[in-house]
């Protein structure tokens, strides 16, 4: 093949590719989705993954299929969206682990967090509130740190692990009120939900979903909220910003979907979140389970996660927690 017919070629392989990608955007979906939740079955993002999932994939008009891949902070399943085929069919239904915290909890990942997946939209705020156990003689975030200030090293905090967005919260907050409370990690919600109820440890910053039922029986004392604003369904309780000004620790979930995804096809993704986010009967449901129901542009979910990595970035190497 002379070099004048190798350039014909190479620029009709192309023209092909270009048409192929715009004709595949355009009949976009023509089969099912997946939907990869990189944790077990029956917890939050399970639940609110398949909430969303099925309205979706009516709009879309194809199904949308929720997989479960749990395991190592959710990287097993970011790695398979990561190395997915990059035509919007695979899509990642994820918390701030697998792009905002994990690498720098991990020496390593098997994925580049922001070369290898791009944003389709924001999902939820997931809202976080601030207990105390009843013994402590606290009532408002002011005279806890007062307390702890007076007592160093006597107020631990509860989460629900190493990593954990209610062990970050904590070291945040500990260091915006700059006080020594201990943190106290377990292996997951309900064995650090049993011990502040308990009053083994003094307090905890961990979902509203899992305290409200607590605190609306008087079982924990809520003294604050880790949203800049108050909560619907925790009226009267105070955002913690109005003691610690910029407060803010409120995990985000969201869409990603394989980098070199066309951006008509993310276009067409993202738009459909949107829609089906509008949904008043959707919206309620996710606010019974403490989650506040919010969409984005691609490009300010892009921009969202840039803040959030250098926030937790600070508190990570600060606390130096580590996951390896």
């Amino acid at each position: 093949m002379t070099m004048q017919k190798f350039l014909r070629a190479a620029a009709l392989w192309a023209l092909c590719a270009v048409a192929g990608t715009a004709i595949g955007a355009t009949n976009f979906p023509s089969h099912p989705l997946r939907m990869i939740v990189p944790f077990a079955p029956g917890g939050g993002a399970d639940l609110t993954a398949r909430m969303i999932a099925e309205p979706l994939g009516k709009l879309l008009g194809q199904p949308v299929v929720v997989e479960n891949k749990p395991s190592a902070g959710g990287t097993l399943g970011a790695t398979q969206v990561a190395r997915a085929t990059s035509d919007g069919y695979t899509l990642l239904y994820t918390t701030p682990g697998p792009q905002i915290t994990n690498p720098y909890l991990m020496k390593s990942l098997p994925y580049d967090p922001r070369k290898d997946l791009v944003p389709v939209s924001e999902l939820a705020v997931v809202p976080s509130v601030l207990v105390a156990a009843k013994r402590l003689n606290v009532s408002t975030v002011r005279e806890l740190v007062q307390y702890a200030a007076a007592h160093p090293h006597e107020v631990r905090f509860a989460s629900a692990g190493i990593g954990a967005s209610s062990h970050l919260s904590g070291e945040l907050f500990k260091a915006m009120a700059n006080v020594q409370i201990d943190h106290v990690p377990y292996a997951g919600t309900g064995a650090a939900l049993r011990d502040v109820l308990g009053g083994t440890v003094e307090i905890a910053i961990d979902s509203v979903a899992v305290y409200l039922p607590y605190i609306q029986s008087g079982a924990v004392k809520a003294l604050g909220v880790t949203t800049p604003t108050e909560l619907p369904m925790l009226p009267g309780v105070p955002p913690i910003g109005k003691d610690l000004a910029g407060f803010d620790a409120s995990p985000v979930n969201y869409l990603s979907a394989p980098a070199g995804t066309p951006p008509e096809v993310i276009a067409k993704l993202n738009a459909a979140v949107v829609e089906v986010l509008k949904s008043a009967d959707l919206r309620k449901r996710m606010m019974d389970i403490g989650l506040l129901p919010e969409s984005s542009t691609p490009q300010a979910m892009a921009a969202l996660i840039d803040a959030e990595s250098s926030k937790w970035k600070k508190v990570i190497e600060m606390s130096g927690a580590r996951l390896d």
